[in-house]
């Protein structure tokens, strides 16, 4: 328990430095004179050409190939430790998250197909609004303190460590492209390798680490995704310690990455990924099918699918609500479930490689659904529910 209330803690603070890293990227691309420099600097080559299906490597390559592969490296961990350890290591436990999460990804895709599929070329964005950013989300929980119940908080990042493992299966499975089946191998092999070091007993974190590295290279020329070797290689990584105590390689990597992925890498990667030009075209393109379906489908979609699941599983006895969770906290929640920041803009510059102009539409729809989310959520938490609970 004091393990997990470290994680919202850090998961909160990187929160806040997010949402400053985003805003601070929406400032600098629109003060005049200089918003220029933001897109020049990000997209200049810093390095050679480790991959010919992506070119010479540029800064935001590095972050959102490179860097970010730590942070999925850092959610593997986080998975395999709820999964066997954690709050998800049972049945019980496991179930409403699990079916919360499945129709909170459910449904923000079906608004977004309903109002964007039948576009032309736009039905490869499904995926976009699917996802929750936990930093995000749980640093608006933690602005309202003893409001939120910890059970909600706990529950919120349940849901969101169950959507980050969809969410990298959608993107191994659905955003993969040109495979190179000897990279495959190669990649298939490093993994045996570091499996067979797990079964060896081996607990010293640097073959772990050097066959991580190795995986993110053959998966970089692979096709599939370079990330994905982060939640790869975290399932292969011992987490077996002396009893009662978290001494696991598992825990010392987790413990040690995650301050660096929580208060530097997200935010960089927000940085990197948020520089929205607000003109007269950006604004109008707020209006066009493929923004207002992300922007529908994290702020109608999520919540309808996330609270939808937990109220009918609830009444049908499969699970029960959140301790200490009115109906209204667990609504509010389902609302901020919408944050989708920093996963539906790595989605996003997935499901439309080579397209600046469909890109920046995703951005302006998933900042649109962010925000409309996490200030009505905010409010209904801060707000509402306390005032409804003076009156009744």
């Amino acid at each position: 328990m004091k393990q997990a209330y470290q994680f919202l803690k850090e998961e909160a603070g990187g929160g806040v430095l997010l949402m400053i890293a985003a805003a601070l990227a929406m400032l600098i691309a629109n003060l005049p004179g200089i918003d220029h420099v933001y897109h020049d600097v990000l997209h200049r080559p810093l390095g050679p050409a480790l991959s010919p299906s992506i070119g010479p490597m540029t800064p935001h390559l590095w972050i959102n190939d490179g860097l970010m592969a730590i942070f999925f490296l850092t959610v593997g961990l986080e998975i395999k430790r709820e999964f066997l350890k954690g709050g998800l290591s049972t049945w019980d436990q496991r179930r409403l998250p699990v079916l919360a999460a499945i129709a909170g990804m459910a449904a923000p895709a079906l608004v977004y197909l309903a109002v964007a599929g039948g576009q032309s070329g736009l039905a490869n964005g499904w995926a976009i609004p699917a996802a929750t950013d936990i930093a995000f989300a749980i640093g608006v929980l933690a602005l309202l303190g003893s409001r939120a119940p910890a059970s909600l908080k706990l529950f919120l990042t349940a849901v969101a460590i169950v959507d980050d493992m969809g969410a990298v299966a959608i993107i191994a499975l659905a955003y993969s492209q040109g495979i190179d089946l000897y990279a495959l191998a190669g990649a298939a092999v490093v993994l045996a390798l570091l499996y067979g070091c797990n079964r060896a007993g081996v607990r010293a974190l640097a073959p772990y680490l050097l066959g991580f590295a190795v995986l993110w290279y053959f998966m970089l020329l692979s096709g599939i995704h370079a990330t994905v070797a982060g939640v790869l290689a975290a399932m292969t990584i011992p987490i077996k310690g002396n009893p009662g105590r978290e001494d696991s390689p598992l825990h010392r990597l987790e413990h040690g990455l995650h301050p660096w992925t929580a208060y530097a890498i997200v935010p960089l990667f927000g940085f990197a990924n948020a520089g929205l030009t607000l003109n007269g075209q950006a604004l109008s393109a707020l209006f066009a099918p493929l923004s207002l379906g992300i922007a529908l489908g994290l702020f109608l979609g999520k919540q309808l699918g996330v609270f939808g699941a937990i109220w009918f599983s609830v009444r049908l006895g499969i699970a029960r609500r959140p301790h200490g969770a009115s109906w209204g906290q667990v609504y509010g929640m389902a609302m901020l479930c919408g944050i989708g920041f920093t996963m539906s803009l790595f989605i996003g510059g997935l499901a439309f490689p080579g397209q600046p102009l469909l890109v920046d539409q995703a951005k302006g729809g998933i900042l649109l659904g962010s925000l409309a989310s996490a200030l009505a959520g905010f409010a209904l938490l801060r707000w509402i529910v306390p005032l409804s609970r003076r009156v009744a």
